[in-house]
């Protein structure tokens, strides 16, 4: 649940913890600026390769992924480090790529709790809505039951829905199954007192650039986009700002279908093989943050904990 009177509202803190509606920053006003922070200090993420950060390569770190949460987290954590004195901000991101809602359930939920954040992230069933036979109802329904072992915390809980993959090449077919999804998470929400980061009305999601090569997880611009919808969803003032992507050049009908024959082979028949032997991407992959860690602004890389390609 998120703390009554912190997300709709800005808090702002003078040396004497006074709330008061509207600063004075200049600089002959005899005290110290004030300066908006956020409540949070724990936070840790939840998910598979959407939250790991599959499609935005760190580049400080070879084999390493960014993604949107490390760039939320590094957003918090100058927020928390503009105010003298206050809790050192702490990271840590479960997320591990390829997992299905039950694998993430298993391996993630005792771990998130026994770390005591105030600030969770989850999004889990992506991988079975996608699934052929994949039912977004029961998915929901082991949804449910994480959110609400994940309450128990007290922590602020944001949830975050599917996008609008009507532009997305085969995806685009289960379109109706992510919006029945979708609908269910709202629900989910309501009952728990979470947050929803809404991807779905996130129109600039449908925009090619948005995605990485393989059509399945996004490009480092649509990390971006999403990091800052999410610090809006939470109330949090933010340094991202929007990036206008390059212009998509012109392709010929020909064109086109050559890409998407050279795609089908380098991703999507590698992935159908995988399911079909029961195997995932995260297979032998390992947690890059399993433990809170701190974070300086971006002076220090995301994802310190250790993978296996």
């Amino acid at each position: 649940m998120h703390p009554a009177g912190v997300v709709g509202e800005n808090i702002w803190v003078n040396d004497t913890d006074d709330l008061l509606e509207t600063p004075d920053t200049s600089s002959d006003a005899g005290e110290h600026p004030l300066t908006p922070r956020h409540p949070w200090t724990r936070y840790v993420a939840l998910g598979d390769s959407f939250t790991e950060g599959i499609g935005d390569p760190d580049e400080t770190r070879p084999g390493y992924h960014r993604g949107w949460a490390d760039r939320v987290a590094e957003e918090l954590a100058l927020g928390a480090a503009a105010v003298e004195g206050s809790p050192k901000f702490s990271y840590a991101n479960l997320a591990v790529r390829g997992k299905l809602i039950g694998q993430i359930r298993d391996e993630q939920i005792a771990p998130a709790l026994q770390l005591r954040p105030d600030l969770i992230t989850l999004c889990a069933g992506g991988n079975d809505v996608i699934r052929p036979g994949g039912d977004p109802d029961e998915t929901a329904r082991i949804l449910d039951t994480m959110v609400q072992i994940l309450s128990t915390t007290g922590a602020t809980i944001v949830l975050f829905n599917g996008p609008d993959v009507r532009e997305t090449p085969v995806v685009g077919s289960i379109r109706g199954k992510v919006a029945i999804f979708n609908e269910n998470v709202r629900t989910i929400a309501a009952r728990h007192d979470a947050l929803v980061a809404d991807m779905w009305s996130l129109r600039e999601l449908t925009r090619p650039e948005m995605w990485d090569e393989d059509r399945l997880h996004f490009s480092a611009l649509g990390h971006h986009t999403i990091a800052r919808m999410a610090l809006d969803t939470m109330n949090v003032k933010h340094d991202l700002q929007p990036s206008e992507p390059s212009p998509v050049p012109v392709r010929t009908w020909r064109e086109a279908r050559v890409d998407d024959a050279v795609w089908a082979r380098h991703h999507l028949f590698p992935w159908v093989v995988r399911r079909l032997r029961g195997r995932s991407s995260g297979d032998g992959i390992h947690a890059k943050r399993p433990n809170f860690e701190p974070l300086f602004g971006g002076s220090m890389p995301p994802g310190g904990g250790s993978a296996e390609d």
